[in-house]
């Protein structure tokens, strides 16, 4: 006796949605149906029906990579290229910063994105919207205080792992390195900074904020020899940003003084004289 027609499609639609979760495909297993109802009432050629399939499943893989790297990119909140005030930076080309947000070129080198300004001129929050941006496009971001990772990489170093944990940040294409200025001119922790910068030299790009210009990065290396190697090696292949504008939190506390119904403030550039 033959079987039902209603009783074969249930087993068949049970079959597939066992094959689909062994072959790894949750989206397809998830929206085939609704698809299989609208290609019967339109008629669509079966090519058009899987097509559809396989682009909603590659759009999803897509976006539930980019929520893994996006955990994995510790990025502060909140910091995007619509939210920076380009008009308070005048010195720093948009365009140039859009085009470095995309990434293919000089990711690929491994070539060095390098934010030089005073305290609270927004090179944070560029380098962390660059960051956003980046990964969005497709790659992967890793946001972290200078200090918080030579601590790390220095207790690898004792531990005799600090190449293995070098190594580790490689599957990272950018590692960006906020705040620069404030690790401490101890050999201990320089030394493992410089060897970050070697390693990663030519292979994997690096973005530094940073208060100083070269000149003053005496301060943070103890050694003459090794600033003058990290300087080398950080602008063979870099771009420069200089933001040398008013602090942004100083604009803000001196708008909330004068009050509302007042012009403004705005960032200007710094004189030598100023």
């Amino acid at each position: 006796m033959k079987a039902p027609a209603r009783t074969t499609t249930a087993v068949d639609t049970a079959r597939l949605g066992i094959m689909l979760g062994e072959l790894r495909l949750p989206t397809i297993k998830t929206v085939w149906p609704r698809f299989a109802e609208q290609a019967d009432k339109e008629g669509w050629p079966a090519a058009r029906f899987l097509a559809a399939l396989a682009e909603h499943e590659l759009a999803e893989r897509d976006r539930r990579r980019i929520e893994r790297h996006l955990a994995e990119a510790r990025l502060p909140p909140g910091k995007t290229l619509d939210g920076f005030d380009f008009a308070a930076v005048p010195m720093l080309s948009k365009a140039q910063v859009m085009a470095v947000s995309a990434g293919d070129a000089w990711l690929a080198q491994g070539a060095n994105l390098l934010l030089f300004g005073p305290p609270g001129g927004g090179k944070s929050h560029l380098a962390a919207a660059i960051g956003l941006a980046l990964v969005e496009a497709g790659f992967k971001v890793l946001f972290t205080r200078t200090t918080d990772l030579v601590q790390k990489l220095q207790v690898a170093r004792r531990e005799l792992g600090l190449e293995a944990a070098i190594g580790r940040l490689d599957r990272f294409d950018l590692l960006i390195l906020d705040d620069l200025a404030y690790v401490t001119k101890d050999q201990a922790e320089t030394s493992v900074l410089f060897e970050l910068i070697s390693a990663r030299y030519e292979r994997r790009s690096l973005m530094i904020t940073a208060n100083q210009p070269f000149g003053e990065w005496g301060r943070i290396f103890p050694d003459p020899a090794m600033t003058l190697a990290a300087v080398d090696r950080l602008v063979h292949h870099a771009t420069i940003f200089e933001m040398n504008v008013e602090s942004y939190r100083r604009r803000t506390a001196l708008d909330r003084k004068r009050g509302p119904g007042r012009p403004p403030t705005r960032a200007t550039i710094k004189t030598a004289d100023a």
